[in-house]
């Protein structure tokens, strides 16, 4: 099969669910392209963009302005340039007639690859927020492809609340099937508008031999270390674990918390560890490629994953940052939000407590600190579950499954009905 990928940015360490998906179809013989808004950290890049030199594989589409003034403006130079290449797709990429919106708006001139000579069987769209790319590329590049969706978080909760519930209706209509990371995501997208025999869950996979199982037992030198993976971002809620080791550090001194990641709220957050005289034990260290990640969270005992509904909507589904913790054996500490408890078994692999409450979060922290002889079997816990729910292999198998079944034209499995997860 052929198979596009239209995704916002690429590539991006911390979407290696959209990378697991394109080695997994690669590797079992597919061709498969990457079309892109924009590149994104070029100079940290996940070993398996190189392996599969990935790069050589993606195309960046031009900007679309937001301001329409500008996008009619710069659209201008977007058509003569087009025409001169090929002047009748650059004519029908404008017929109002035929396309409608999607031309009056010129997503689909600028969306237009001139002299196009690829036909993809699917066109796969990574987050909603991408699918109107999807649609335009469909309508001007490959017409005959099958156009699948799939809703991971920001695109079903923050994204439709700031631009209404009905965002969503033209790709409900146009688009073939569609697929959700978690059943909290499925619920929420059959409520806007989607035809629930359309959709079902595709879990995001994960490749665990690559995480290595230990059993965790409390540390003879006696510091227990605390790990938290994940964009510094509102949704993440690592201000409230911050708050929380703070508070345990007042009752246990032999805490070492690692915060790993980047994002916009940096200086708030190293701020908020100074003012709570914390700097020694909690420590900001920044992004890490995925082998400096294992060799941290190896060295750890506990993990916490604080998620929390942002002020503007975004919430998260079963972070694959949680699902790599459990894989590796740590007993974990989330809350009970979005798609997360469809992943933590609550006191079985770890505890789920409501949201923004560091005093919850401490007391969990507290009970796993003096009740060590629960790790292993927690870890054990965590680690089965995701092998039975999250294996990429598996996974994969199934998404191709699914493609199939849409160029067969057979009837799509019921969304409760499990594809075949292995061949």
């Amino acid at each position: 099969m052929k198979i596009a990928f239209i995704v916002g940015q690429f590539p991006t360490l911390s979407e290696t669910f959209i990378l697991n998906q394109i080695t997994g179809l690669i590797d079992r013989g597919h061709e498969v392209d990457i079309y892109a808004d924009h590149p994104g950290d070029l100079t940290k890049l996940h070993d398996d963009v190189v392996t599969y030199r990935l790069l050589d594989r993606t195309y960046y589409l031009p900007e679309i302005p937001a301001n329409l003034f500008w996008r009619v403006v710069k659209g201008c130079g977007v058509f003569l340039s087009k025409f001169v290449q090929s002047p009748r797709d650059t004519w029908e990429s404008l017929n109002f007639l035929k396309h409608g919106q999607q031309a009056i708006s010129l997503w689909l001139l600028y969306t237009l690859i001139p002299n196009f000579q690829k036909n993809y069987d699917i066109i796969h769209c990574q987050f909603g927020t991408v699918s109107f790319r999807g649609m335009a590329f469909r309508a001007v590049n490959s017409p005959n492809a099958k156009l699948i969706t799939i809703f991971r978080g920001h695109d079903i909760s923050n994204f439709v609340q700031e631009h209404g519930e009905t965002i969503y209706n033209p790709l409900f209509k146009r688009g073939d099937y569609f697929l959700a990371n978690c059943e909290f995501f499925k619920r929420r997208t059959i409520k806007l508008g989607c035809p629930p025999e359309k959709i079902r869950v595709h879990g995001s996979g994960l490749d665990y031999s690559r995480f290595p199982f230990k059993p965790r037992h409390f540390p003879k030198e006696g510091l227990v270390r605390i790990a938290t993976t994940g964009r510094l971002v509102e949704k993440k809620g690592i201000e409230y674990a911050i708050r929380a080791v703070a508070k345990v550090l007042e009752q246990y001194s032999n805490l070492e918390y690692i915060i790993i990641g980047e994002g916009l709220l940096r200086p708030e957050l190293e701020q908020l560890i100074q003012s709570l005289n914390a700097e020694k034990a909690i420590k900001l260290v920044g992004q890490k490629s995925q082998a400096e990640l294992i060799t941290l969270l190896e060295n750890s005992h506990l993990f916490i994953a604080p998620s929390v509904t942002a002020a503007d909507g975004n919430q998260d589904a079963p972070v694959n940052v949680l699902k790599e913790a459990m894989a590796m054996g740590l007993p974990v500490i989330s809350t009970l939000h979005g798609g997360i408890p469809e992943l933590v078994e609550e006191g079985v692999s770890g505890f789920l407590v409501p949201e923004r409450d560091a005093d919850a979060i401490a007391d969990r922290l507290i009970y796993l600190i003096e009740h060590p002889e629960r790790w292993s079997a927690m870890g054990q816990a965590g680690r089965l579950f995701v092998e039975q729910h999250y294996d990429l292999n598996r996974l994969n198998d199934a998404l191709v499954a699914l493609y199939q079944s849409l160029l067969q034209g057979d009837s799509v499995p019921h969304p409760e009905v499990a594809l075949p997860l292995s061949t």
